[in-house]
């Protein structure tokens, strides 16, 4: 049975470089950093709940700036967790809830940020939205099997798995989560609160490399990928 989760104003947050982190997405993680064993010793023993923030790159070099953070990034609640011998931990993370970063509070002994809950809105009509969708769907088909010998490990089962979710936006969250390849596109879907919009910027996205995929195929001939300098 699911329990109603109330999202707290403060959370821990783990800063993470070329991340992002969606709602209903699944997120594997391997705690092995003395700060982040304490801050999973502290979630366990409470809520279970930790925010996961891309690492902004614009801001990284400032030296005024320790692990700079996107201010848009996902509060996940731990769905399982297993302990090794050697004090590091495997954690499977699921996400919640977008949220903005109104503060850092803290980064000893581990970073503590407040946080506001963001709220998606459709942007279009029930009818629209789920053509995005199925359109999505069909663009993401495409691209997997005109980059078959080069898609990620388990993108088949994640495209199999992506058709039998109908929500528009648990659809493009987890498709954007999972199959997105661009750090940068994936933040900046986190951040596009309008569901008709995030759906047309993926799917605008998927086009240019479907058709950058057609031309390659259509350069490269008969040769094998790493016969391809010869063509």
């Amino acid at each position: 049975m699911e329990m109603e989760i109330t999202l707290p104003d403060e959370v821990p947050v783990m800063t993470l470089p070329n991340t992002a982190f969606f709602p209903q997405a699944l997120m594997p993680l391997h705690i092995f950093e003395p700060r982040y064993r304490e801050m999973l010793r502290d979630v366990l023993a409470t809520n279970r709940l930790f925010a996961v923030a891309g690492l902004n790159p614009g801001l990284v070099k400032d030296p005024e700036q320790f692990e700079p953070p996107h201010r848009v990034a996902t509060v996940g609640i731990i769905r399982a967790c297993q302990k090794n011998g050697n004090g590091t931990s495997n954690l499977l993370l699921q996400g919640l809830c977008r949220v903005a970063i109104e503060d850092i509070v803290a980064n000893e002994p581990y970073r503590r940020i407040r946080i506001r809950a963001l709220t998606s809105q459709p942007g279009a009509d029930a009818a629209e939205i789920d053509a995005l969708r199925r359109e999505l769907s069909r663009l993401l088909g495409i691209k997997r099997r005109l980059a078959a010998a080069r898609a990620p490990e388990g993108a088949g089962e994640m495209a199999d798995f992506l058709k039998t979710v109908e929500d528009a936006e648990a659809f493009v969250d987890i498709a954007a989560f999972s199959l997105c390849e661009d750090p940068g596109l994936k933040q900046q879907l986190l951040e596009t609160l309008d569901v008709r919009l995030r759906l047309e910027l993926f799917g605008r996205r998927l086009r240019g490399e479907i058709e950058a995929l057609k031309l390659q195929r259509k350069l490269q001939g008969r040769l094998a990928d790493d016969d391809i300098c010869r063509n």
